[in-house]
């Protein structure tokens, strides 16, 4: 006997063998109990995920006999009277499936509707089913359309399709539509095993977990690379076979690169790079492994805990999900996501994996470059990088310019960069210093009660995420000028920006307000004015308290100092001190 493929041979014959259509196998199965049959079905789904085999689990429903010949409508189809056992054989005389692929013209429809006017042969309905029925052409379409709408009592029609949104509207409302999902990799490995364990192959769990991944959701794709899997490692199933086969790239080197770009630690990207060459891994199969590794650690990071313990990877990608911030987990995935199709652009793929991994050294919200190779001691009249204090960050190191062709600055890279001081030769300070940085203007802030109150009513606003655009532009910008509560609450604010004052925004925030503070009867009046004491204000004035404070510390410090007074061209760069 020649030897049936996996996906052929455990091709479900029931509604309760189906796995991860729930919700289409319990509507159809409370449809065929309860004798409330439609004339049309519509299935629409991506591949290998059971249109055709619940078309024909539906057929066998329909005009089961029983085992004893004396059986009716059911959902729960026997699999051994002459209707079940010919539909799974495919040569039932009243179930006729069409591929419209192949047989998409006006005359296999014509030919279909001609066989429709006559009755069962030997079954209770008649059957049609048409496979990927969106490439029927218009002609065909039109044709089926008034057989459609008024099938004969015997007559069922089950179209399954791909593409729904090329079907046309006029035979979409024909049909009674189910979608059929993609299934999620845990439930193909739960099927995976079970398949293995009747097959009496040996295999490990992450091999069952690299098959259920490279699926994507299509129950016969992952039998099909199951097949191909034991062919492959000659009956067995080992993570290692299974990976070269599919050209998939070990989590452990994903895990490496995601350490490296959080450390900044441009060298060690690239050595895992020369390290995928050297081996002959995918660049393509690296970024989907990432891909993947920065999805899980987006989760993790966003709800901790929420990853499955019995995922022996999760472990793993907690532990990463603490090295990166959220913003910088999120950048990098859409950094590899998007980069997965400059492969086939770039001459080597290794050097567009390499474009875009240190892409997010390049662009990192915090802004911290790579680390730079050290250089000799410095000379008088040369760039200097020093580290300062733990209360300055947002690092600012810049490279003086060389005080000639042969004296090159140098980088020094022992401390931490959060700041930048410069010197150059007397004879070359005018010409090249940059110009200093304009000082900022000073905040006027005129604190008033409420000028505090406001400020906490909106901050309460802002943490209940009821303000945000134009509303909450207004709430920051005004100031509480008078306040008159009782039976008819009235606060006036005053706003200088006239494109806030309109009645629409003041309308939206005096809507806001009562509902945050549950003062239904509350009036709101805007007026024109310079305003004192606003939530803008405030936060400006704060943050220019913290800049402040922070340049204070740098100048104190005692190595700042010390270089300071060694060279006597040396200075801070304008901007480079940022508070964290």
């Amino acid at each position: 006997m020649s030897y049936v493929v996996l996906a052929r041979k455990y091709r479900p014959r029931s509604f309760s063998e189906m796995v991860g259509q729930d919700a289409v196998v319990k509507a159809l199965t409370h449809a065929l109990e309860q004798k409330r049959l439609h004339h049309a079905y519509l299935f629409t789904g991506t591949r290998g995920i059971g249109k055709t085999t619940v078309s024909r689990i539906l057929a066998k429903s329909l005009n089961c006999t029983g085992p004893d010949g004396s059986g009716g409508i059911t959902a729960t189809p026997c699999g051994v009277c002459s209707a079940c056992t010919e539909i799974d054989a495919d040569r039932y005389i009243d179930y006729i499936e069409l591929d419209a692929a192949s047989n998409r013209g006006i005359d296999e429809i014509r030919d279909l509707l001609e066989r429709a006017a006559y009755k069962p042969a030997i079954g209770r309905f008649k059957v049609f089913m048409i496979d990927e029925a969106h490439q029927l052409t218009k002609e065909s379409f039109n044709a089926l359309l008034k057989t459609l709408e008024e099938p004969p009592e015997y007559l069922k029609f089950v179209l399954a399709t791909t593409d729904p949104e090329k079907m046309l509207p006029t035979v979409l409302s024909r049909c009674l539509q189910f979608n059929l999902r993609p299934m999620a990799p845990e439930v193909i490995r739960e099927h995976l095993q079970h398949v293995l364990k009747a097959e009496r192959v040996v295999h490990d769990e992450l091999s069952l977990r690299l098959l259920s991944r490279a699926a994507r959701g299509s129950m016969r794709d992952a039998l099909s690379l199951a097949d191909q899997a034991i062919a492959f490692g000659g009956g067995t199933l080992v993570a290692d076979a299974v990976r070269a086969m599919l050209g998939s790239v070990d989590r452990s080197h994903a895990s490496q690169f995601v350490r490296a770009l959080a450390a900044r630690d441009g060298r060690a990207v690239l050595g895992g790079i020369d390290a995928l060459r050297e081996h002959g891994l995918s660049a393509a199969g690296t970024l989907e492994e990432l891909t993947a590794l920065l999805q899980q650690m987006a989760i993790e990071q966003a709800v901790p805990g929420a990853l499955p313990d019995t995922d022996p990877d999760s472990e793993e990608t907690r532990a990463l999900a603490a090295l990166l911030p959220a913003d910088e987990t999120q950048l990098l995935y859409s950094l590899v996501l998007h980069g997965r199709q400059e492969l086939n652009l770039a001459p080597d793929a290794y050097a567009a994996l390499t474009m875009v991994l240190l892409r997010l050294l390049a662009f990192a919200p915090g802004g911290t470059p790579p680390a730079r190779p050290a250089g000799p001691a410095p000379q008088s009249g040369r760039a200097v990088a020093a580290a300062a204090p733990a209360a300055a960050a947002a690092p600012a190191v810049r490279p003086a310019p060389a005080a000639s062709a042969q004296e090159p600055p140098a980088w020094f890279d022992e401390a931490p960069d959060d700041f930048a001081v410069q010197g150059v030769p007397d004879d070359a300070a005018q010409a090249l210093t940059p110009p200093r940085a304009a000082a900022a203007e000073p905040v006027l802030l005129v604190p008033t009660p409420l000028g505090e109150r406001w400020a906490g009513i909106v901050a309460m606003l802002e943490q209940s995420q009821l303000i945000a655009a134009l509303v909450r532009e207004l709430a920051v910008q005004a100031e509480l000028i008078e306040q008159h509560d009782g039976a008819a609450p009235l606060w006036r604010l005053r706003v200088e920006r006239e494109s806030l004052r309109t009645n629409a925004l003041r309308d939206k925030l005096q809507a806001v307000l009562a509902e945050g503070l549950g003062i239904t009867t509350l009036r709101l009046d805007l007026e024109a004015g310079v305003v004192q004491d606003t939530p803008a204000k405030r936060i400006a004035a704060e943050r220019q308290r913290r800049q402040q404070e922070a340049e204070k510390i740098i100048r104190n410090d005692p190595l700042v100092q010390e270089m300071l007074a060694q060279f006597k061209t040396a200075r801070i760069v304008p901007g480079s001190i940022k508070p964290h």
